[in-house]
């Protein structure tokens, strides 16, 4: 892993990946400001509309160690008429057996079929490092109550 610090701090990680139709490329970031890295769909199939279908996308990915990978959409997917249907995909280090093909669960909110074509690019994934908590049970936090969700707004 290398890491810069100063103003443009970045970390490189050397990542394990396995592709299951080596015909297609591998993954890559398309711009050198890009977070995120593209999957393509392993096969080509139709999402009917208000239909969901779980697109195979070629890799099977292991994080380095206290990283995640998040799944998310490409900002262009909302334009084919689908989306995410778990809203973020969160794949754990472990999930990273020969066989744990990454899967984009989508949504075709239109009312019209969608058509997604082998290698087409529709998610992208971000590493990002997590931290794990230790609960500590108390019968009291301590803290003034804000009132409830949407409550920052209230005049």
């Amino acid at each position: 892993m290398t890491v810069r610090f100063g103003p443009r701090a970045l970390i490189t990680m050397k990542v394990r990946i396995k592709r299951i139709d080596k015909s297609l490329p591998l993954p890559e970031y398309k711009t050198s400001g890009a977070a995120g890295f593209d999957l393509s769909a392993r096969v080509s199939l139709t999402v009917l509309p208000g239909g969901t279908v779980r697109v195979p996308l070629n890799v099977a990915i292991e994080p380095p160690e206290g990283y995640m990978v998040m799944l998310c959409a490409r900002s262009s997917l909302h334009k084919k008429g689908l989306m995410p249907a778990n809203g973020i995909g969160v794949m754990d280090r472990d999930f990273s057996g020969n066989t744990d093909e990454y899967l984009g669960a989508l949504y075709n909110f239109t009312d019209k079929e969608v058509s997604i074509e082998r290698g087409e690019r529709i998610m992208q994934v971000v590493f990002k490092q997590y931290g794990k908590a230790e609960w500590e049970e108390v019968d009291d936090l301590g803290n003034k109550d804000r009132g409830g969700f949407g409550t920052t707004g209230r005049v």
